[in-house]
């Protein structure tokens, strides 16, 4: 692994199991990050995006998901060995996460900065004092847009903006290294998104943390992030530097379906093409390319064969039998 590596996914496999259903949910993931790197991982609603950044954090819900296969190795150590009590110094520490829904990631009965506090004495180590914690917290409430004295105030008391912002002061406030973003806008007005992804990139650069920012929005990506990796149906299926993805013609056919479903503002006229049919059933994924009941450009083989991972130069990979996969 490459020094600069912060995180490194390798051949990664979870499972759900209901009854007696086996949900297939990650499949064989290969991803990695490096240190102050922003990573777009991109897939309509259940790719299994959120499965991965629950994986990495061990977070998935105990006696349902599982790790089944794979490691996940942060700055060299595989998480997935690590005892449950040592994880405690990774979550909220070394790693952060923001989930998707500001409203219920707070506790509605305890004031906002006492929640913010409460992440930076957990993780203390008795070297702040309860005055420096204070300190800290009014700095990180100024840092993210919101007057310390509001500190006192409770989370119905804010807008839905208001508390994105201040789940994301709870997540910086140890200053971790790496940053998971699960759709931090999703839940915000449009004139609310461009403003948060702003004030995330600006504290990501002042603390040098990574971030994976998981979207469905290319557009977002486009933007905010130097890597990209597309996941479909548990699978990554495609990746590379945001310049590959963003500049080269030659696309894994799910991925030019993601772009035919941005709007073009030059061409107002012309109707979005959006990609035929479903997301698969993880508990019944097709043979072959999971992506092939889809796919326009679908052959015999893509029926019946797995397709490999190729490179199509510099960091860009593909995972499709029309590269030769």
């Amino acid at each position: 692994m490459n020094s600069e590596t912060l995180l490194n996914v390798k051949n990664l496999s979870v499972e759900y199991q209901t009854d007696d259903l086996t949900v297939k949910a990650v499949n064989n993931v290969n991803l990695s990050i490096g240190k102050k790197q922003t990573l777009g991982l991109v897939g309509e609603t259940g790719a299994g995006k959120t499965t991965l950044a629950l994986s990495i954090l061990r977070l998935l819900p105990k006696g349902i998901g599982n790790v089944t296969g794979g490691t996940v190795e942060f700055e060299g150590r595989n998480l997935l060995d690590v005892k449950e009590g040592d994880m405690l110094a990774y979550r909220g520490k070394q790693i952060s996460m923001i989930f998707q829904d500001p409203m219920t990631s707070l506790n509605p009965v305890i004031p906002v900065g006492k929640q913010v506090a409460e992440v930076l004495k957990l993780h203390n180590d008795g070297h702040m004092t309860k005055e420096q914690i204070e300190a800290r917290v009014d700095e990180m409430f100024r840092l993210v847009g919101i007057p310390p004295e509001r500190k006192s105030e409770y989370p119905h008391q804010f807008s839905g903006g208001m508390k994105q912002r201040v789940v994301i002061a709870m997540a910086l406030s140890c200053e971790p290294e790496l940053l998971i973003a699960d759709e931090p806008t999703t839940a915000l007005d449009v004139t609310i998104q461009a403003q948060v992804l702003n004030m995330m990139n600006e504290l990501k650069k002042k603390l040098g943390t990574s971030m994976i920012l998981i979207t469905h929005d290319l557009g977002i990506v486009s933007q905010n992030c130097e890597k990209v990796a597309v996941m479909y149906a548990g699978s990554i299926i495609e990746s590379g530097t945001a310049e590959e993805i963003f500049t080269k013609d030659e696309h894994h056919p799910y991925t030019v379906g993601l772009f035919g479903s941005i709007p073009d503002l030059n061409k107002v006229t012309d109707r979005l093409s959006p990609i035929d049919g479903l997301m698969p059933d993880p508990m019944d994924l097709p043979d072959g390319c999971v992506f092939h009941p889809r796919c326009p450009k679908c052959m015999e083989i893509c029926k019946t064969k797995v397709p490999e991972t190729v490179s199509l130069g510099g960091e860009h990979l593909v995972k499709c039998h029309l590269f030769g996969g």
